[in-house]
């Protein structure tokens, strides 16, 4: 039983990875209309939060993935102007409209529904802070780089990417190969302004990160 459960997550993560958007779609809103993320539906406090207000700048977020709105209702309301949130679910979405006219935020908060590994947004659009709260982890392995790439010149001068990873097993505590592995990749291809790895046995970690800036060569002769 057990290796059947573990064959069946093994190519349902690969799906949600690798899979066309139409799968990836489909699997994301049975996975929204069921119980699975009720349990992510409150995530006030959350260690993140506190490095988004600081580099937010009480600028803009980019929110990459971002499910049924958590960011967008529970940050601190004066740390931002603006925020977009980009997820591949309506379900998700419709949740986190739904959560940002409760919390009076309808003015600042946009949502548009895409697959972010391929979406873009708008060529003059710019932002403070672009944000992969747990979502790099279906990014992947081989496009993290190009990814980052992509999206870094939609950040504003000085601007950031947030990056939030749970790089352990939450029951025995022991590194998971896959995010531990993106990790290192970050790491190596972009300057990291933060790193920060929290006391808990799945180990959150936030990495905060900069694209790295090109050794100018001076022209002789």
């Amino acid at each position: 039983m057990y290796l059947v459960e573990a064959t069946i997550r093994l190519v349902n993560g690969f799906l949600l990875s690798y899979g066309p958007q139409s799968i990836k779609r489909r699997m994301w809103e049975k996975q929204y209309r069921g119980p699975k993320w009720l349990f992510r539906d409150n995530t006030s406090g959350d260690r993140i939060y506190a490095h988004l207000e600081t580099h937010a700048r009480k600028g803009r977020i980019l929110d990459l993935g971002c499910g049924s709105g958590n960011t967008a209702a529970e940050l601190a309301d004066p740390a931002y102007e603006s925020y977009v949130g980009v997820d591949i679910s309506e379900v998700a979405l419709e949740k986190a409209r739904k959560r940002t006219q409760e919390c009076g935020r309808e003015g600042k908060n946009r949502f548009v529904r895409g697959d972010f590994l391929a979406w873009q947004p708008a060529p003059a659009e710019q932002f403070d802070v672009i944000l992969f709260r747990e979502s790099m982890c279906f990014v992947p392995m081989q496009k993290i780089k190009d990814i980052l790439d992509r999206y870094s010149k939609y950040l504003r001068a000085g601007g950031v990417f947030v990056v939030g990873l749970y790089v352990a097993d939450k029951k025995t505590a022991r590194d998971k190969s896959r995010p531990s592995a993106m990790v290192r990749i970050m790491e190596k291809e972009f300057d990291v302004v933060e790193k920060r790895e929290f006391d808990h046995k799945a180990r959150p970690t936030v990495l905060v990160l900069r694209p790295r800036q090109q050794p100018r060569i001076e022209k002789t002769g």
